[in-house]
C-alpha cells in the first residue's frame, strides 16, 4: 500500500526473556509472596523464575533460578506453556517466558527468600490470593492434565492487564 510505513528489524521491541517455574508437592505449589520494598510485584503472589543470561538455555535459566531463590535443585521439569506480557514492565517492556512445572526436586526451601517469604499454597486456593490479573487467565492451564502446551498473550498498560488485548490457545 502506497503511504504505509514498513517495518524494520530496527522498530521491533525486544522482548526480556524469562522463566517461570511452579514448584509442585502433591497437591500444593511454592509461591513467595512479594514483600520488597520498590518492586512492582510487592504484595503479590508468585512462581518462580527470573531473566535468562546471556548464553543460557531456558532449562537452565529455570533450574538457576529455582536454586537461587529456593535453594533447590530441580530432577524433574516440564514445560507447560509460554506467555507474551506487552507492556509488563514497569518501563513498559515487553516479556516473554517459558511457564515450567516443577514436579521432582531435591532440598528444602527456606522459610523466605530476599523477595519475601516462601510458601506452601493448595492449588485450589490459587484463585483467592492477589496476584497479577493476567495470572489468573493461564494458572488453570499450567495445573491441568492436558499435556498440549499453551501460549497466552496478556497485554499490560501502566500495570493493568488490556483486557480486550488477552488472547491464548492449546498448542
Amino acid at each position: 500500500m502506497r503511504g504505509t510505513p514498513k517495518a524494520t528489524l530496527g522498530d521491533v521491541r525486544r522482548a526480556i526473556i524469562g522463566t517461570l517455574g511452579y514448584v509442585r508437592r502433591g497437591d500444593d505449589v511454592l509461591l513467595v509472596h512479594r514483600q520488597r520494598d520498590g518492586d512492582d510485584h510487592q504484595g503479590k503472589y508468585n512462581g518462580l523464575g527470573g531473566k535468562l543470561e546471556p548464553g543460557e538455555d531456558a532449562v537452565a535459566c529455570m533450574k538457576r533460578e529455582l536454586m537461587e531463590e529456593a535453594g533447590i535443585a530441580a530432577t524433574s521439569l516440564t514445560l507447560r506453556g509460554t506467555i507474551a506480557w506487552p507492556g509488563f514492565g514497569s518501563d513498559g517492556s515487553d516479556w516473554f517466558g517459558l511457564v515450567f512445572i516443577i514436579d521432582g526436586f531435591d532440598g528444602e526451601p527456606p522459610a523466605r527468600n530476599d523477595d519475601g517469604p516462601l510458601q506452601w499454597v493448595p492449588i485450589s486456593e490459587l484463585g483467592s490470593l492477589p496476584m497479577w490479573e493476567g495470572d489468573r487467565h493461564f494458572l488453570p492451564w499450567v495445573f491441568d492434565d492436558d499435556p498440549r502446551q499453551f501460549h497466552a498473550v496478556l497485554p499490560y498498560k501502566d500495570g493493568r492487564l488490556v483486557a480486550d488485548g488477552v488472547a491464548s490457545t492449546r498448542l
